[in-house]
């Protein structure tokens, strides 16, 4: 391949990772390199393997945000370790989303919707069992979901749930699900990793002790916080999957830790290579970065119930005093691209492009005078869990703010526990925020007042406009209403949004899979049953 496409495309990949050039220019001008000949060994795109499936085979994958309080309870579940082991590994969905981002049938074969998108019928697949040998019935569906929906239910996937008034069984095979207002997005939000069909309990309930599921593979030991590891489940329903006969999770907290064990033959595939260590990976023969372009985004989170968060102009003030031109270069070396204090993509639909917020002290200073201060002091909880690069990009902030007489205290937390003990629990704290595929399903999930996993924030205007565009049918004035939305958040909002990044994984090239998914971590928290040994 002639040596200057090499050069080119690697120019072109530099620019797009620093947000210096469109994804839509990117996409234009490697078509034209392509046409030349330089699409082979592209860097930095997650090109599928060549290699066709072999079925066989074990598979061990360190990962770094596994909990002591991990357990089999769907509503509970908040992580990749938890959202690709149980519900990706042992448990199903009505539905998928496929590595394309398209949505697809799982447990069900088909759906269909009446008019105005407020009553769904899904008709369940034939022939699929549990893990025990009972047939999957709709009665199972209706109590799965019915799960989220307890009036006390603190379930991650409450927000979902919430719309739905009723669900009827008819037949056997078939669940017919009424929502309280019409929404084109339902298939697409039974999705969520949340949202495992479990068997029913005589009497209503789910089963949820003894890890009996329909997934592609059967729970063998899990030790919480340490180690899960799945086998093959020989009755799965879908078609020569899956291809892998064990896979095993391993706990690994630090980032060097989980290299070393990649290197060493420990573990074929780590999550979230440290950004310092991706050179030498690429230069080995036996390991390769995989960049999959996704929705993910790190935040600062404000608990806005809690002083002095609780003041719009202090927040304002801590948003302007973070550098994040700094930031993206010193901890994520480039890679990544600068969010505005939304957290919509700007790969999504209805993204609503904002001028930047800029680091200024002038700023940033002008709004703590406006909230009747010139210094104040927060203490910002952060944990090498919390996102990669959390204690580094925190120190840096630290540095920022100083100079605009805000004091920011870094607490350095334990990474075990993190999510249960600091998320929405300490009133300022770092988090990796996996995105979600709709804005209504983002919005609904972590900033809608209530929201199962909202921070402390709440905006009367916001809520307002959230049920109208849920309801509203004309795609511009859906829009209309999710534009301004982002800039309640941008300007109210309690989030502080550092950075926009792709999934950046380190595998070992003994492990083959095709065309990998990223709008939810581990290829749509598939990768169990997608992928497989080459040897």
């Amino acid at each position: 391949m002639n040596k200057s496409h090499h050069l080119l495309m690697d120019d072109l990949v530099t620019r797009l990772r620093r947000g210096q050039l469109s994804r839509r220019e990117f996409l234009a001008r490697s078509s034209a390199l392509l046409a030349a000949g330089a699409m082979s060994g592209l860097p930095g795109a997650a090109l599928a393997q060549q290699a066709a499936p072999k079925a066989g085979g074990f598979m061990r994958l360190g990962l770094h945000n596994a909990s002591q309080n991990d357990n089999l309870d769907p509503g509970s579940w908040s992580t990749s370790w938890t959202g690709a082991s149980f519900n990706g590994g042992v448990y199903n969905n009505l539905v998928e989303i496929l590595p394309d981002g398209s949505v697809a049938g799982d447990l069900a074969e088909s759906w269909e919707a009446e008019p105005g998108a407020k009553v769904w019928r899904f008709k369940l697949r034939s022939g699929v069992t549990f893990h025990n040998g009972k047939s999957l019935e709709a009665e199972d569906v209706r109590q799965s979901l019915e799960y989220h929906m307890k009036p006390d239910s603190t379930s991650g996937a409450r927000a979902i749930v919430e719309q739905i008034e009723t669900i009827d069984i008819e037949g056997s095979d078939a669940v017919r699900i009424t929502l309280s207002e019409g929404n084109a997005d339902l298939p697409y939000l039974l999705s969520d990793y949340h949202l495992s069909i479990y068997p029913a309990l005589e009497g209503g309930g789910i089963d949820m002790e003894s890890a009996n599921g329909t997934g592609a593979f059967l729970l063998e030991s899990f030790e919480p916080g340490i180690a899960t590891r799945l086998k093959r489940n020989p009755n799965y329903h879908k078609n020569n999957k899956p291809y892998l006969d064990e896979v095993e999770f391993i706990n690994i907290t630090d980032a060097t830790a989980r290299l070393n064990a990649l290197l060493t033959g420990e573990v074929d595939f780590i999550q979230d290579l440290d950004i310092r260590n991706v050179a030498m990976v690429e230069r080995s023969g036996d390991f390769s970065v995989q960049r999959v372009p996704s929705l993910r985004h790190f935040t600062f989170d404000m608990d806005t119930r809690v002083a002095p968060f609780d003041n719009p102009d202090v927040r304002l003030a801590l948003k302007y005093a973070l550098d994040r031109d700094d930031v993206i270069e010193k901890v994520f070396l480039g890679e990544a691209t600068k969010g505005n204090d939304n957290p919509v993509a700007s790969i999504q639909k209805f993204y609503h492009d904002m001028p930047a917020r800029e680091y200024s002290i002038a700023k940033a200073k002008e709004h703590l005078a406006k909230a009747g201060l010139d210094q104040v002091s927060v203490d910002l909880s952060v944990a090498e869990n919390a996102f990669a690069g959390a204690i580094e990009a925190a120190t840096l902030y630290q540095r920022h703010a100083a100079e605009a007489g805000i004091n920011i205290n870094i607490v350095q937390e334990a990474a075990d526990g993190y999510w249960e003990n600091v998320w929405r629990k300490k009133p300022f704290c770092a988090v990796d925020y996996f995105g979600r595929a709709t804005v209504d399903w983002l919005f609904s999930t972590s900033y809608v007042t209530g929201a199962p996993w909202n921070s402390g924030w709440s905006n009367a205007r916001f809520d307002e406009l959230h049920q109208t565009a849920r309801a509203e049918t004309d795609e511009a004035k859906r829009a209309a209403c999710y534009a301004e939305m982002q800039e309640i958040l941008r300007d109210d909002g309690n989030v502080i949004t550092v950075a926009f990044v792709s999934w950046r994984n380190a595998v070992s090239n003994r492990i083959g899979f095709g065309e990998v998914g990223g709008l939810m971590p581990l290829d749509n928290m598939r990768m169990c049953e997608r992928w497989w040994v080459k040897d």
